[in-house]
């Protein structure tokens, strides 16, 4: 990767590559927290602006959300030089404007997880350390994403309280009125520890969501995968083309 742009983007559910990204070649890469979910693809977008991707759930999109290996997914990328990180996530829609298939940038989070490791800072330390995480992403990461759609006139909602459930069940209908009590606007399982890690490794994090469904209880239908996917592919070439540009914008 070049020094300009040490950039990379995790792929979530529905974004296992970047169909235009031109691969030049591929790296597994261990760490020692293990083998990230997939070796690391190297290419450029478009333009030609270096990118390294890397695919949250494997290639072949079988690793579930709380079974993901967050600390070597971070750590395979910070060791080859990757600074910004944009990573992709599914949600379910919580605030009355969050439908299916909109895209949201959030701008914070709350972890409901509660089975993960979700720190480095474990193991044979000469100090305690603690990270500000009182913004979990990166405010010049997000604004660039938000400015790039508005330039691209790709609608986006630009903040967000993201709720990071366990998983990999749906949460019931009074599992989301909770979380809508408690201020969350979107529903999501990858959020956490990724951002925290990311931000304990001193790399920008920002997040772009796509809206696969609206929450549990939330509308008379059914949550169905056929209709999360349908609304998924929607929303997914919007995510496309933002990163191309976004991608192709001074980092």
């Amino acid at each position: 990767m070049t020094e300009k742009n040490k950039i990379a983007i995790i792929g979530g559910t529905g974004l296992t590559s970047l169909q235009n990204l031109e691969i030049i070649r591929r790296e597994v890469v261990m760490t020692p927290y293990g083998e990230p979910s997939s070796p690391l693809s190297y290419g450029c977008i478009q333009g030609g602006t270096d990118v390294v991707f890397l695919a949250r759930h494997g290639h072949a999109h079988n690793i579930p959300p709380h079974m993901v290996n967050y600390r070597a997914n971070l750590s395979a990328l910070h060791n080859v030089g990757v600074t910004k990180v944009i990573a992709v996530n599914a949600v379910g829609g919580i605030r009355d404007d969050m439908s299916p298939g909109s895209l949201v940038i959030p701008d914070q989070i709350i972890d409901y997880t509660s089975r993960r490791i979700n720190t480095f800072f474990e193991k044979n330390l000469s100090h305690v350390t603690h990270i500000d995480f009182s913004y979990p992403y990166s405010n010049e990461l997000r604004q660039l994403i938000v400015d790039t759609a508005k330039k691209e006139t790709i609608d986006v909602i630009k903040e967000a309280t993201y709720a990071a459930t366990e998983g990999p069940r749906l949460e019931t209908a009074a599992e989301i009125h909770r979380l809508k009590r408690d201020g969350c606007d979107i529903v999501g399982m990858t959020g956490m520890p990724e951002a925290a890690l990311a931000r304990e490794l001193e790399m920008d994090y920002a997040s772009i969501c796509v809206n696969a469904n609206w929450a549990a209880g939330l509308s008379n239908e059914l949550i169905t995968m056929e209709a999360i996917e349908k609304n998924l592919d929607g929303g997914l070439e919007k995510v496309r083309d933002l990163l191309a540009a976004v991608l192709n914008t001074t980092l």
